[in-house]
């Protein structure tokens, strides 16, 4: 028990320390991997602004971190100005993945 609570802690410290929310498929469950896989795209993500509105990230609070699933292809992760956002981005995530694959051409 005392385990699970210590790995909650440091996840939610680091996870503070990066200045966003992270969340993963419904659940909204944060694996270590998955903070690993965050914190990587953090530091070479090509845009500034918010895939979805176009919001600077940060310009609403904590940019939020949402890691797209696709069967059969690689995780990826993408940041919106505010939860809200991925709802609109699960409707037509391939719109919005071809602006970030555009973003990382430049």
């Amino acid at each position: 028990m005392k385990s699970t609570l210590h790995r909650l802690i440091v996840i939610s410290v680091i996870l503070v320390g990066f200045g966003f929310t992270a969340f993963a498929a419904e659940n909204k469950s944060v694996s270590p991997a998955d903070t690993a896989l965050i914190a990587k795209a953090r530091t070479n993500y090509p845009l500034k602004t918010c895939l979805v509105s176009g919001e600077d990230l940060g310009a609403m609070g904590e940019a939020t971190a949402y890691i797209h699933r696709g069967a059969g292809q690689p995780d990826r992760v993408v940041f919106f100005c505010c939860e809200g956002c991925s709802d609109d981005f699960k409707k037509e995530p391939a719109k919005f993945l071809g602006k970030l694959d555009a973003a990382k051409k430049k």
